[in-house]
């Protein structure tokens, strides 16, 4: 009974504690975003990650190898438009920093529009499928992501990135191997990697079986609740805001 009882306490600073406050709860659901937009680009917009940059440059790698079935132009879009996004996401994060709660809240309407226009082009385009709905949505989702990375360094929430896991699962390894890591923080580092993992098997299904604009207006429902939720801190003073 102890050990159970410990254990919800270290689940329950997952969602709420001192240090970061609420903020948790909305890295949760930004991550899950993450793996779903990103099962909808490299499922269906053509091999490109619009969240992961790393996979962008190696694949632009095997473009200019002459490997067949990699676009040099898709994966340039994405990583312009991702650039474009933590610009403005820096900027934000230098407007908003000093309060952590209206920087999400910003960052997180700034996410709806671009959901939100994302979802408004692939009612009005005939072909799903269509070169000018890749791009369109490509650059949407890339900046949308930009953004979100930039906000989400300027929290500095510790292990909930939203997008990153190799640094994540490289301290997770290392802290196993010598038994010295602090159990919350383990715990951080296996939910980012589920999470991710539930966002982009929930996107791959949702495409599957209801295709692409389905998807996208999940994405804009759950960006829209982090957005609302995000807020109703907007005047919190609490000590984690800063």
């Amino acid at each position: 009974m102890t050990i159970a009882i410990q254990t919800f306490r270290r689940l329950s600073r997952l969602v709420f504690d001192e240090a970061d406050g609420p903020l948790p709860v909305f890295l949760v659901g930004l991550t899950i975003l993450t793996g779903m937009v990103d099962a909808l680009s490299v499922l269906r917009l053509g091999e490109v990650f619009v969240a992961n940059m790393t996979g962008n440059i190696v694949f632009l790698g095997f473009d200019v190898a002459g490997v067949a079935g990699f676009s040099a132009s898709v994966h340039l879009t994405a990583l312009a438009a991702f650039i474009l996004g933590a610009a403005v996401g820096g900027r934000l994060g230098a407007a908003f920093g000093h309060h952590r709660g209206r920087l999400i809240a910003v960052v997180a309407a700034a996410k709806c529009g671009f959901a939100s226009t994302a979802v408004c082009i692939s009612l009005l385009m005939a072909q799903p499928d269509a070169p000018g709905l890749r791009y369109a949505l490509i650059g949407l989702l890339a900046t949308s992501m930009g953004l979100q990375n930039a906000a989400v360094r300027h929290l500095r929430t510790p292990d909930l990135t939203t997008t990153v896991l190799t640094g994540t699962i490289t301290a997770l390894a290392s802290d196993l191997a010598v038994a010295g890591g602090n159990a919350g923080q383990l715990i951080r580092r296996v939910l980012s990697a589920l999470l991710l993992f539930i966002g982009a098997a929930t996107g791959a299904i949702i495409l599957k079986l209801a295709g692409i604009t389905a998807l996208l207006l999940v994405n804009l429902v759950l960006v829209a609740c982090i957005a609302a939720g995000a807020f109703r801190l907007w005047s919190s003073q609490e000590p984690w805001t800063r």
